[in-house]
């Protein structure tokens, strides 16, 4: 059990490291946001490619930052019951929750949007606007659908591996400082 928590431990830091890239982002979208109202309403000149790149840094940071959420625990629970449990019980929480809902989702996401990728790459996709974004970048976006599975499913196993590690009153380090 220890080995599967040292890879649980490197698969997590993978994920959190890739989280904390993305949020750079952010920033990005923040500046292409200024330069685009500038170049509109100063220059009056106007890009839809530049304007449909904030979108999709928009959808690469959720996509991309869903696994790093999970891993640090923030997403969004109602933890009315859960907060007062013990960690045992938190434990089996977790484990029933990643293996009944978030690890079947995780892996549909994945398998699911196979074709759908697939054949954006096929057809070499672009923008459906005149002046969008052209070959490859639609077909970029959208593999981030079965990218975001895998990190996903990644961290369901993770928190299953320590919640039955909890269970099994196996400690192992916390390498990633946080998790679930």
């Amino acid at each position: 059990m220890s080995f599967v928590l040292k890879v649980a431990g490197a698969v997590e830091r993978a994920i959190v490291r890739t989280g904390e890239a993305v949020a750079w982002l952010t920033f990005f979208m923040t500046v292409v946001t200024c330069l685009v109202a500038v170049l509109r309403y100063g220059l009056s000149l106007g890009w839809i490619w530049l304007q449909e790149t904030i979108t999709w840094m928009h959808a690469a940071v959720f996509l991309l930052a869903a696994g790093y959420t999970l891993a640090r625990d923030d997403h969004v629970r109602v933890d009315i019951f859960y907060r007062d449990m013990s960690p045992k019980r938190q434990a089996v929480v977790n484990l029933s929750g990643c293996a009944l809902f978030l690890l079947p989702l995780s892996v549909g996401l994945l398998l699911g949007s196979m074709e759908y990728v697939q054949t954006s790459w096929l057809i070499q996709e672009s923008s459906r606007e005149a002046g969008g974004l052209i070959y490859p970048f639609p077909s970029l976006l959208k593999t981030l659908l079965p990218v975001t599975g895998g990190i996903m499913s990644l961290q369901a196993l993770v928190i299953c591996a320590r919640s039955v590690a909890e269970l099994l009153d196996v400690r192992g380090e916390d390498p990633s400082g946080g998790g679930a």
